[in-house]
């Protein structure tokens, strides 16, 4: 597959879409920002809801491949996940076939997978089932589902990225594990848009973490090499936090206290 060339980011305002506006150029890359409000410091960008299926069909119209990073990132009521996680990434997929792009990057999450239970015997792979830990869970499982549809029917190929802690820093013992760099995001989704032949993919989205859950060989295998880990952080993290306690959700199960969580009125 050769290298695209202009990709559509969804969530450009975003923790993740923020940092990729400046990260993903330098690999080549010509950025068209999307977003459900206006991208800071970006008058060319584009402001739209996924509900709105004819905005997201022109957003698409064009580009080589798009990195769907779009929606809500956090537990919301069933009828607001339901319009921007579900129907926006049917909308996103529907344009995608009927434009012709055969590649899209989508950042699930380990919510996706959340209440898989933290054993302690060996590390987790990206072939488990779906347990979602709540209505936003349940919206990556949908994305998921999504992707796999569309690879099948229409060769729309997908990599699905269950991204754990995606920050600047990690910030809690749990994020020792979780931790997903800036730099190392970019290079994951980079791979993820340049492999060959994916068809449908799920991989774990992490470092190269000293303490990690995770079993990163499907990533690997699509040219993902981590160059951060968490472990530079955990003297300081352990001396503010502690260590995990096992009662914990956070040290039970992969989604931690996402698992407690329950959605707004």
């Amino acid at each position: 597959m050769m290298m695209t060339q202009t990709i559509l980011l969804t969530g450009a305002a975003g923790g993740i879409g923020t940092f990729l506006r400046t990260q993903l150029p330098p690999y080549g890359y010509r950025l068209r920002l999307a977003d459900v409000k206006p991208v800071p410091d970006a008058p060319d960008s584009l402001a739209f809801d996924l509900r709105d299926a004819a905005a997201v069909r022109e957003a698409v119209r064009g580009v080589d491949a798009v990195v769907h990073l779009g929606g809500i990132a956090l537990e919301d009521s069933f009828a607001n996940i339901l319009g921007s996680n579900i129907e926006g990434a049917y909308n996103l997929y529907e344009a995608v076939r009927q434009e012709g792009v055969k590649r899209v990057v989508f950042a699930s999450s380990n919510h996706a997978v959340g209440f898989t239970p933290l054993t302690g015997e060996g590390l987790i792979g990206s072939d488990i089932p779906p347990r979602p830990d709540t209505y936003y869970g349940l919206s990556k499982v949908f994305g998921e589902g999504l992707a796999s549809l569309y690879a099948d029917k229409y060769g729309v190929e997908t990599v699905s990225i269950r991204i754990g802690s995606c920050f600047p820093e990690p910030r809690s013992p749990r994020a020792l594990a979780t931790w997903l760099s800036p730099a190392d995001c970019t290079r994951l989704i980079h791979a993820a848009l340049t492999a060959p032949g994916v068809g449908h993919t799920v991989v774990n989205g992490i470092s190269a973490n000293t303490r990690a859950w995770w079993d990163l060989s499907s990533a690997r295998a699509l040219g993902y090499e981590p160059q951060d880990d968490a472990e530079a952080y955990a003297a300081e993290i352990l001396a503010e936090h502690g260590e995990l306690d096992p009662a914990h959700a956070d040290a039970r199960l992969l989604g931690g206290y996402f698992t407690t969580v329950e959605p707004p009125v």
